[in-house]
């Protein structure tokens, strides 16, 4: 038997997104710059912004996991790292798709922290092992999520071969 997942459509994930902007709103947050943490985090992250009318978009290469459930030891940045410049004395609001082990998250919010003003942290959904809780989360799930970006395989091999359809 086929182990359950989380299942988000991009109509769903429209809705998530929507009412994850309206929690944001209604705490009062008004963060000076969105965050995202690429990949998964790009779509969060220009959703957010324009919802929440934010205009200043950063991104944060990590990478983390290779595959299901694989992941390497700890989470690495990659180049081009934000310049902290960008980032000083602002409220910003680290955008991702989850909170899995919160690795990621912790790694990209301690890398803020000594700069800005004031750092949260917005997911579509988190997981209940996730070592950072996240101030802003539309859904709470320990279930493996099929995001509609990622569950289809690439079009195309890194190495440029095109896979068959």
């Amino acid at each position: 038997m086929a182990e359950e997942r989380e299942e988000l459509s991009w109509e769903l994930f429209g809705t998530a997104s929507r009412e994850l902007a309206h929690t944001i709103a209604e705490d009062g947050f008004a963060p000076d710059l969105v965050l995202s943490i690429a990949r998964g985090g790009l779509f969060v992250a220009g959703a957010l912004g324009y919802a929440l009318d934010v205009k200043n978009l950063h991104v944060m290469n990590v990478e983390f996991y290779t595959g299901v459930d694989q992941r390497l030891d700890l989470p690495v940045m990659l180049p081009p790292v934000p310049n902290v410049v960008d980032l000083t004395s602002k409220k910003v609001l680290i955008a991702d798709d989850v909170a899995d082990t919160g690795a990621t998250l912790k790694l990209v919010r301690d890398f803020c922290l000594d700069h800005v003003a004031e750092v949260r942290s917005a997911v579509v959904y988190e997981k209940p092992h996730s070592t950072v809780k996240c101030e802003y989360v539309w859904r709470h799930t320990d279930k493996w999520i099929n995001f509609p970006w990622s569950v289809l395989p690439p079009v195309v091999q890194r190495s440029g071969q095109v896979l068959d359809a």
